[in-house]
């Protein structure tokens, strides 16, 4: 195993600056996922980590090697692509393989390792079987074991599991982790999909037009988002945004912004938000589950601020129900669980946990 660095590196395609200085770390044996929306340069990072495209500037160190200018098969990496890139005419045995005889690895030594991974990845009985009789998870399941076989010291998964279904990609999705459990190899994993890279991954990179906006564990980044797009990109659904001023009413300050019929919602900040808030003009993001209807259970609970809304749409999903609510001239999401549910139209009585809203300034979108 070894750890991977990645010191200011960037890439350029022509005069296009694809890739502008980028830092990351992931430590030896650690699970680090890049995510973000397409063209923000994840898979052209992990292709230069790969050796796939050439460093413009910057280094990358695999362990203790720099290895801007090894060649990819002499890295110790192993790659796990989206298309599975496996070998339609030979057979399961023969793909996982493949790269160990090019290697020259004696025939002892290729069916042992064969052995040892088929058995953790539960393929034993599609050895004998070709590509093209196997499904989607399977094939996956083969190109995760080509790699596991080489024993690299650095996994890297380009996202893999795109081309499955939705339930396949959630099975996949816990046999990934569990793989990663077993091995503790260091992987960097890329995806679009952040409900993947929230569950997998011990810290997450999200990118945004070639900058990493943000690099931190699931938890922090999902409640304490470095800007707006963090919080706009992960979380689904998005966070809500409000564009409201803050306002001292005696009692201390208070987030304003204007309902229907020249109402205005004044919602007391939580102490912390307050002392960091020193601008007037905010955004205020509000997490959709972050919104419940008011009830004996949320009067007088610490940091809960109330108002009321008008229903537009309600989408029931059997564990929870989604509303989208009238806020002014805004429309704001909420996740209620099915016995708080509102019905379509009804004006709706509200709690909002403030203790878990996000300010964010205006100009620079970034977190207060």
């Amino acid at each position: 195993m070894a750890s991977l660095i990645i010191k200011n590196l960037r890439k350029n395609f022509g005069s296009v600056e694809v890739l502008k200085g980028i830092d990351l770390e992931a430590k030896t044996g650690e699970f680090i996922a890049l995510v973000g929306p397409s063209g923000c340069g994840k898979s052209t990072l992990l292709a230069m980590i790969a050796g796939l495209e050439t460093v413009s500037s910057g280094e990358i160190w695999i362990g203790d090697r720099m290895v801007n200018s090894v060649a990819p098969k002499d890295r110790d990496i192993a790659m796990v692509f989206q298309s599975y890139a496996l070998y339609p005419t030979m057979t399961v045995r023969e793909n996982m393989a493949f790269g160990m005889e090019s290697r020259g690895i004696p025939k002892d030594h290729q069916v042992a390792a064969i052995a040892r991974v088929a058995a953790l990845l539960q393929i034993e009985p599609l050895l004998h079987r070709k590509p093209g009789q196997l499904s989607g998870g399977q094939r996956q399941r083969v190109a995760m074991g080509r790699a596991l076989v080489r024993d690299p010291a650095l996994f890297l998964f380009d996202e893999p599991l795109s081309n499955l279904d939705a339930k396949l990609r959630v099975d996949m999705r816990t046999e990934i982790k569990k793989l990663h459990q077993r091995v503790g190899k260091t992987t960097v994993y890329v995806t679009h999909d952040q409900i993947e890279a929230m569950t997998l991954a011990s810290r997450i990179a999200v990118m945004h037009q070639g900058s990493v906006q943000q690099f931190a564990d699931p938890d922090t980044i999902y409640n304490r988002p470095a800007n707006v797009f963090v919080a706009g990109f992960m979380g689904s659904p998005a966070m809500n945004f409000i564009t409201a001023e803050i306002t001292d009413q005696g009692a201390g300050p208070v987030v304003s912004f204007p309902l229907a019929d020249g109402q205005m919602a004044r919602l007391p900040l939580h102490a912390a938000t307050a002392e960091r808030a020193k601008s007037r003009k905010v955004i205020l993001g509000i997490r959709p589950e972050h919104l419940s209807r008011q009830s004996s259970m949320t009067e007088g609970r610490a940091g809960a601020a109330t108002l009321s809304a008008p229903v537009e749409v309600v989408e029931p999903t059997g564990a929870e129900t989604m509303a989208v609510l009238k806020f002014g001239e805004r429309e704001i999401v909420g996740r209620f669980s099915p016995d708080e549910a509102p019905k379509t139209g009804e004006v709706m009585p509200l709690a909002v946990d403030m203790t878990r809203a996000c300010l964010f300034d205006p100009t620079s979108e970034r977190l207060i």
